[in-house]
């Protein structure tokens, strides 16, 4: 198939070697630095992505740029019946998720978002598992760093207006996916939201706790004030019996279960292996004519809850999902 990109920077070229390895053809490139687009391989570049829009025949859009960018580029792609794939978030206003569910609705196209840790074998071993059982309560939590030289690499990160938040929004929203994609959306939340370490140099949140309530209660803990990363966690009680997952080990009870990278990762390690799948599913789902399961209304569960957890922790209440 014919792909597009949007943004090319280090998650575009993931993209890019993963859609090269499946065997799809990159038709045009967009980015507004010249400099990033002489680096790219493609035969049609653009400034401009509205006139790259305008211009091409493509399968699928994939979007790869800053955060705050994302709802107006989906909503115009998908205007355009073009097939969209978004990498994380879905977008940072509360009013952009009924904006871009109300033209995915009207459009020819599918959207997807880069929840791509979905297709690693471990969760979706433990997705697996879960079927048929009860799971009583759940904990998950992310450990990471992150410097003021990270946040120095580009101007959009750490502030409200571009970003849209900090740790929740940024990279510890793909364990909360993955949290609310086995215990469910919870009912209500309660949420402290905190900078502990990076006040200096950033405006958003670097450490959260959020306590979901309802039919899986669960804890969520992320920050970004740790000395080094540390390998995300999750313990999950399934009909009495405890499951902890750290570092591609899975415990059930007594036992031990490890995994391999079902394939090759590209990109930064945070990035993990899932983004061949991801991309390879969502292709085949163009293809076929399947509904791809991370579309608008499964993204927006992630972001939704950080925009409550945004709420919670300013008005010290509970707010209901």
């Amino acid at each position: 198939m014919k792909a597009a990109i949007i943004g090319y920077g280090g998650i575009a070229v993931t993209h890019e070697q993963v859609l090269k390895s499946l065997g799809h053809e990159i038709v045009a490139v967009c980015d507004n630095d010249p400099k990033k687009l002489e680096r790219a391989d493609a035969p049609l570049k653009f400034l401009d992505y509205r006139e790259m829009l305008d211009s091409i025949s493509a399968d699928v859009v994939h979007i790869c740029t800053p955060h705050y960018l994302h709802a107006d580029m989906i909503i115009c792609a998908l205007s355009r019946n073009f097939n969209v794939l978004c990498e994380k978030p879905l977008c940072i206003k509360e009013e952009d998720v009924e904006r871009i569910a109300k033209v995915e609705k009207n459009s020819k196209g599918q959207l997807g978002i880069c929840f791509q840790n979905r297709y690693n074998p471990i969760n979706v071993y433990i997705k697996n598992y879960l079927e048929g059982k009860t799971l009583k309560c759940a904990t998950a939590s992310m450990v990471w760093n992150r410097d003021e030289k990270y946040y120095a690499t580009a101007k959009w990160r750490g502030k409200w207006a571009t970003e849209g938040g900090g740790v929740l929004i940024n990279q510890s929203i793909h364990t909360l996916d993955l949290l609310l994609w086995f215990a469910g959306m919870p009912e209500y939340i309660r949420a402290t939201v905190d900078n502990i370490r990076t006040k200096d140099f950033i405006e958003v949140e670097d450490t959260a706790v959020i306590s979901g309530y309802g039919k899986a209660p669960f804890t969520f803990f992320a920050t970004n004030s740790s000395a080094v990363n540390y390998p995300v966690e999750f313990t999950l009680n399934v009909d009495g019996v405890w499951l902890k997952y750290f570092n591609n080990i899975l415990y059930i009870g007594d036992k031990a279960i490890t995994f391999e990278e079902a394939t090759k990762a590209y990109g930064k390690s945070e990035y993990g292996s899932g983004h061949t799948g991801l991309i390879a599913d969502f292709y085949d789902c163009i293809g076929t004519g399947r509904k791809f399961e991370i579309d608008a209304f499964e993204a927006a569960k992630a972001v939704k809850v950080v925009f409550a957890a945004f709420k919670s922790s300013k008005t010290e209440n509970k707010i209901i999902l």
